[in-house]
């Protein structure tokens, strides 16, 4: 909050009175020339503008930064920094952990630094909840959620503890216990307040502000469909502002996009984001805001608005935001919030000219875009990118055509099991037991004839999921082919709390049922709602019996398959991909399909509506035309299709009408802090620093302060460097630090099974992102990586130069590091697109990579490296590695010696382009000019510093 030295220079201190509650506030209306005037503004920027108001100091934000901002030009390239100060920090358990682990070892060094532990605490409100965590073991039972929840605690105990330790030693810090749901939708159902006020000063002043953050996951733009305005980071970043560090960040253009109409029969807020996320992605709005504006918005229920919200990072942008209207409030009383707090909201916001009206004035925008929401088709998206959507009725026809690209290494495994009649029927498992055609599709050319699915009988609930053979009765080594669907999960927080299209997938499930479908044995099926509400609302609904027959058990609340928390398939059927090379498909209703991150043994991943999950589950093959092949055969002997049983636009809304409460909400989140008896009994460390425990896997002390100096050394010269790996476009966090499974003969299974842990309990790499030696290992080992310097492989492979040895890059980087040769990376476009992952920026850190060459960055990456002390440069356009003749096996040098250190003690007055030298094992030397892209002056500090955590220990330790 502002201080008792803030000048106030343009007089904008003012007094609000709601009901029983007086606030402190920083007036935007003092800003205008006349009245009116910002209502140029988008509605982001006003609130960017209130936060430089609410903080002038003299120095990291003064009076004509202010001034800049109230003049903002939207044509302008972003060329302005400023300082920007969120309300609060969000995040999830996978994030979370490294972070709070980088705080404990901060304490650790500001002992040794000669200052005080203390203060290492979170300065605003950091809120983590525990999310990632659980894996879909059990599936398909009623015990599928009690089997889950009581394995993520088990693997997970000491994780939890060290959390409920830093609940203690923090201030400012609480964790939401699991199984409560997901970040950002107990973020929307609960945390948020859209206008926040603090409790009365040391003079009795009570102050409101808008609520704004970041967040440590790249979705935590759900919370813009709010009008709260936020977005991810990397942790490290998250942890600077939660010491107090402004976000530096310059000033961004704001792209609107205008929504007209209202969607059709059949089209759902799903369709609609995937066409937005197409839309966006091909206009290019990486490192801008995107803000919703036009008729359509009314059209759209808040919960749609936050599915919209929440893949920004999809479509790239910083943030995509809509304003707060009058449906804002109706979500904020349906949510439980009180009465007089959405008065104030309502009230502050109207003052402050940041309340959305049909009659308000259209804002100016950098660049629009527009959609008439009448146009939106049922669509997905895949089978590598969440970009990358296809219409409905192309989906087998885009797989088909996809194929050749997706074979693995071992696909001519495959070559006597051809797809066949894609053309002709689809189908399933019938009420009779029959099979149905697209299954028997894959029999006939093996040569086998169907086989009726075994009627799942009592006891088979009580059996291990070993296999679907003692399950059901089935070979699937008979009926898996190309293009099989082995997973379809209601997953993610993109639409596992959107009321719409999960009630529309309970409809649908009704029907199937009704009319006698069943789903093939193959398919895992899991439904892991965002919010416990949603099993309210499903059972008053009277829906869930029958997403239980189509075995959609609730398997957790959380983050499950698009995190790569998917659980092993079954063994045969797992095996039976493997020995005929298949391409296996998952569907499901994220918001990622990176290549690698749904399961190891699936190929083709494509994201759809809740509805379409299910859909496909009952034709368990993604080739099946919707259109033409029946779904099954029904009770009567009469062919079922899609259409028979997709609930009308009518049907959704009376069953969300009547199914939904407020006291649902007050309910579920009345207790949602204590947890359960699990969480309630966990022991944990006390003492304001934390007790390392030397044999731990789990949690480990962050070395990134270890012998570090008090002052930090001189910018060093970067020569002599060898390439770990030559990558292509589109390289994700995933690629460079994969959330999934950890394989048994990687460096990091080998390093968890010298230490005594068994393979059942290697857990994840998300999970285990306290341990950096496990990390580390894992660090571009992506079952799907490709490595040019490495052709012909998948996986973590590289070549040691210049012998040429093949190893794992972990062990390559170990060798390179006896040698004192420092490492970099030479990639295409989009690198490090995906999640706000510090460990994609950590980890090649600690394998000593020095510097990163592509053609463009993902905003979050680019950041997270110059975060870690990683140089990111940028070939100039239309240069590439082809282009330039890099074969990876070249030595570099950036720059003339001392050239790097002069431009950042200039701060580039001279310019931010440096020459790159890469010179062959012939002796010829390629020169070119590369972009340095360390963006703002205060990442030049960062950077000089070694990295943001060495810097903000050094200032905080009054070393810097």
């Amino acid at each position: 909050m502002p201080t008792q030295s803030h000048p106030d220079s343009f007089k904008s201190l003012a007094t609000l009175k709601s009901g029983s509650t007086t606030c402190q506030y920083f007036s935007l209306k003092a800003l205008e020339k006349k009245p009116g005037d910002l209502s140029r503004l988008p509605f982001s920027l006003r609130i960017l503008l209130e936060n430089l108001l609410r903080h002038e100091d003299g120095r990291s934000v003064t009076a004509d930064d202010i001034k800049f901002l109230a003049a903002w030009d939207p044509k302008a390239e972003p060329s302005r920094e400023i300082a920007y100060m969120p309300a609060r920090v969000l995040m999830q358990d996978f994030t979370g952990v490294p972070a709070i682990v980088d705080l404990a070892a901060m304490r650790d060094a500001m002992k040794t630094l000669g200052g005080d532990p203390e203060k290492i605490n979170p300065l605003q409100p950091a809120e983590l909840v525990i999310d990632h965590s659980v894996q879909v073991d059990e599936f398909g039972t009623l015990r599928a959620y009690d089997m889950n929840a009581a394995l993520e605690f088990q693997r997970n105990r000491e994780r939890y503890a060290f959390l409920k330790w830093g609940q203690s030693a923090f201030n400012n810090f609480s964790a939401v216990p699991p199984g409560m749901g997901i970040c950002h939708q107990v973020n929307l159902e609960f945390l948020a307040r859209v206008v926040f006020t603090t409790a009365p000063d040391a003079s009795g002043k009570v102050w409101a502000y808008p609520d704004t953050l970041v967040g440590t996951d790249s979705h935590t733009t759900m919370v813009n469909g709010l009008g709260v305005l936020g977005w991810g980071v990397g942790g490290i970043e998250a942890e600077a502002a939660m010491l107090g560090q402004p976000v530096s960040m310059l000033v961004p253009q704001v792209v609107g996009f205008k929504l007209t109409g209202k969607l059709r029969e059949g089209a759902t807020a799903t369709d609609l984001v995937l066409t937005v996320t197409q839309m966006l992605r091909k206009l290019g709005v990486v490192g801008k805001f995107v803000e919703f504006y036009g008729p359509g918005i009314a059209e759209l229920p808040l919960a749609d608005r936050a599915t919209i919200a929440n893949m920004a990072p999809e479509y790239g942008a910083t943030c995509g935001i809509f304003p707060v209207d009058a449906e804002t409030l109706r979500y904020l009383r349906l949510t439980g919030r009180s009465e007089e707090h959405i008065a104030l909201v309502e009230a502050y916001l109207r003052e402050q000219g940041l309340f959305h009206t049909k009659d308000a004035v259209e804002a100016e925008y950098s660049a629009t875009i527009s959609l008439d929401l009448a146009t939106v088709e049922p669509s997905v998206a895949g089978p590598k990118r969440p970009q990358d959507r296809v219409l409905l009725s192309q989906a087998g026809a885009n797989f088909k055509e996809q194929l050749p690209a997706l074979l693995g290494p071992n696909g001519n495994k495959n070559e006597a099991r051809q797809m066949v009649r894609w053309e002709g029927e689809g189908g399933t498992a019938s009420a009779s037991g029959d099979i149905g055609s697209s299954v028997g599709m894959a029999a006939a050319v093996v040569e086998s004839p169907s086989v009726p699915v075994a009627t799942l009988v009592e006891g088979a609930l009580e059996a291990p999921h070993v296999s679907i053979r003692s399950r059901f009765g089935i070979d699937p080594d008979k009926y898996l082919d190309h293009g099989s669907i082995v997973i379809a999960a209601i997953t993610s927080c993109t639409n596992t709390s959107n009321p719409s299209v999960m009630l529309a997938a309970g409809l649908l499930a009704k029907k199937a049922v009704e009319k006698g479908l069943k789903t093939p044995p193959w398919v895992k099926t899991s439904l892991a709602p965002g919010s416990r509400v949603v099993t309210d609302y499903y059972e008053k609904a009277g829906l869930m019996p029958y997403l239980d027959a189509l075995r959609f058990q609730i398997v957790g609340y959380g983050c499950t398959t698009c995190i790569g928390n998917s659980g092993p398939l079954p063994t045969d059927v797992s095996k039976a991909i493997d020995d005929h090379g298949l391409v296996a498909v998952s569907v499901l209703s994220g918001n990622r399909n990176f290549e690698g991150r749904i399961s190891p043994d699936v190929r083709a991943n494509y994201l759809m509506s809740p509805p379409l999950v299910v859909a496909y589950a009952l034709a368990g093959h993604i080739g099946h035309n919707f259109d033409t092949d029946p779904l099954g055969k029904g009770k009567d002997g009469k062919p079922v299709f899609l259409r028979d049983i997709w609930p009308t636009q009518q049907e959704i809304a009376q069953t969300v009408a009547a199914s939904i409460d407020s006291e649902m909400f007050h309910k579920e989140y009345s207790t949602v802090s204590k947890g359960d008896q699990n969480w309630q009994g966990l022991k944990f460390p006390e003492g304001e620093t934390y007790g390392w425990e030397q044999d731990s896997t789990y949690i480990r002390k962050a070395p990134y302060f270890d012998e570090m100096p008090a002052t930090p050394a001189a910018v060093e010269d970067i020569h002599g460097a060898r390439v770990l790996a030559l990558l292509g476009d589109s390289v994700t966090t995933d690629h460079i630090s994969p959330a999934g499974s950890i394989k048994l003969n990687g460096p990091a299974g080998k390093y968890l099974t010298d230490h005594g842990v068994k393979a059942s309990d290697f857990n994840s790499y998300g999970s285990r992102r306290g341990n950096h030696e496990v990390m580390v290992r894992g660090t571009f080992a992506n079952v799907r990586l490709r490595n040019k310097l490495a052709p012909g492989t998948e996986g973590g492979v590289t070549r040691l130069l210049p012998e040429g040895t093949g190893m794992s890059i972990y062990d390559a980087s170990v060798e390179y590091a006896k040698r004192g040769t420092p490492l970099a990376i030479l990639a295409g476009k989009e690198y490090g697109s995906g999640s706000s992952r510090d460990w994609a920026a950590k980890g090649p850190r600690l394998l000593g990579i020095r510097f990163v060459v592509a053609e463009s960055y993902e905003r979050i990456h680019r950041s997270n490296l110059v975060g870690m002390g990683i140089l990111p440069l940028q070939f100039l356009p239309g240069q590439n590695t082809e282009s330039l003749h890099l074969t990876g096996e070249e030595v570099f040098r950036v720059g003339e010696p001392g050239e790097l250190r002069a431009m950042l003690d200039g701060k580039f007055a001279n310019g931010r382009t440096i020459t790159v030298f890469a010179e062959s094992d012939k002796g010829k030397t390629t020169e070119f000019s590369a972009t340095v892209r360390i963006d703002t002056p205060q990442e030049i500090l960062y950077y000089q510093h070694g990295g943001i955590l060495q810097y903000v220990l050094r200032q905080l330790a009054g070393k810097a």
